[in-house]
């Protein structure tokens, strides 16, 4: 055996070791995410911390919760900035505002919402389109340290310009500057647009369904799961959404080659948005 495939193989097995260790400790599960994306992730933690070894840094993640957290939050998504991508919201006001509009109560569920960007864009077009005030918006992620940054609302102003480009592409209605105040170089969101927004912990991989929702959001967070759990979140995703209700993918994502593939209709398949349909099939519903 060459020494390419011992190393390869000694890494895998580390990495077993390294997320049955987290799952047993902390209750985290990660197993089931895609190994290409698990390697990556721990790749770029050992890097930040100057880690030398899978091994050392397992040690390293069991004494400090800190390192841990840093490791969940690399599975959320990253690079996001408020309303960074118009065009879903521009498709999500024309298709699925008017649906809302039938509701005398509207929940929604972000899933997997890292710092709150994507979630505070959702509160904004709701209230510019007159929903926020009978909308409920539920943000979940399994990081704490993501879900502690998003609850407090303040983000880089390093791309205003960009941000307030992306509103106005989005159908935005009025000044985007307006829904923020500037505090040195970080932009704190109005108080008004949390008062409908729950935060709080949840692990697509462990937990299960809280209630029924009119929409879920789950962009994003596809690409990081092998087909068991992607097959599993599906499954928790169609019993969340209520009849009619809506699910968005972000770009690339795809519910095809899920059980409940059959059970939705799109609604605009280049903004990955799907509506439940009335009445699941026998073969989705027996799964």
């Amino acid at each position: 055996m060459s020494d390419n495939v011992t190393n390869d193989n000694l890494e895998e097995l580390e990495i077993e070791l390294l997320l049955e260790a987290v799952f047993r400790y902390y209750g985290y599960d990660l197993r089931d995410y895609d190994r290409g994306a698990v390697r990556l992730r721990i790749r770029e933690r050992m890097l930040a911390g100057r880690i030398s070894t899978i091994s050392r840094f397992q040690e390293k993640v069991l004494r400090e919760p800190a390192l841990l957290e840093r490791l969940l939050g690399a599975f959320s998504p990253r690079d996001l900035s408020m309303f960074s991508d118009p065009a879903f919201y521009n498709t999500f006001r024309t298709k699925v505002v008017p649906q809302l509009r039938t509701y005398p109560f509207v929940r929604i569920w972000h899933a997997g919402c890292s710092t709150g960007e994507d979630v505070y864009s959702m509160a904004i077009l709701l209230k510019e389109e007159a929903l926020y005030e009978r909308s409920r918006i539920y943000a979940t992620d399994m990081s704490t340290r993501a879900i502690s940054q998003a609850r407090v609302g303040s983000f880089s102003l390093s791309l205003p310009d960009e941000c307030a480009a992306n509103y106005q592409s989005s159908g935005g209605k009025w000044s985007f500057s307006q829904y923020f105040r500037k505090k040195g170089k970080r932009a704190l969101i109005d108080p008004a647009l949390k008062k409908n927004i729950v935060f709080s912990e949840h692990n697509l991989a462990t937990d299960g369904s809280f209630n029924e929702f009119q929409v879920v959001v789950c962009r994003g967070i596809l690409g990081s799961f092998n087909q068991r759990l992607k097959e599993r979140v599906d499954k928790l995703i169609y019993e969340s959404l209520s009849r009619f209700g809506v699910l968005a993918l972000g770009p690339a994502e795809s519910i095809e080659s899920m059980p409940h593939e059959v059970c939705y209709a799109p609604l605009d398949t280049e903004s990955c948005l799907y509506q439940k349909r009335g009445m699941p099939s026998a073969a989705a519903s027996n799964w």
